[in-house]
């Protein structure tokens, strides 16, 4: 496990990211209340910006599981995948319970983002353990 793995990690992420939300964006359009142009996407959808944090944000997370992970002797696939599960469901979903909470979101979010950091993690804990 090197850099490579994480850069790996993030990708597979983000891809995963990219299925998740089109397959998800009635709801999550719905749910979230972002602004939406003309035509009923996204108003910010040609912004790179978003892009950029989210791949960025994924780096950053598939560094520390790396990290946790070497400190913690986790070495197999199966390990890998469900320290991610954990590191999803039980720090990152309670994290954004808590921002939507105080802030009014409706539980569809919740599942959506919730479910993508889960799935997501598992991924990359997976993907971290293969290279």
């Amino acid at each position: 496990m090197g850099l490579l793995s994480v850069i790996l990690a993030a990708i597979a992420n983000f891809a995963f990211g990219a299925v998740w939300y089109m397959s998800l964006a009635k709801l999550w359009i719905a749910a979230s209340g972002v602004k939406l142009d003309e035509g009923g996407k996204p108003a910010n959808r040609s912004s790179p910006l978003p892009y950029i944090t989210s791949f960025l944000g994924a780096l950053l997370v598939a560094g520390m599981m790396r990290h946790v992970y070497s400190l913690s002797g986790i070495d197999t696939f199966g390990e890998g995948t469900i320290a991610g599960i954990g590191i999803g469901l039980f720090l990152i979903t309670p994290w954004i319970a808590t921002f939507y909470g105080f802030t009014g979101k409706p539980p569809t979010l919740l599942f959506i983002d919730g479910g993508y950091a889960t799935i997501g993690c598992a991924l990359m804990g997976a993907v971290l353990m293969i290279f």
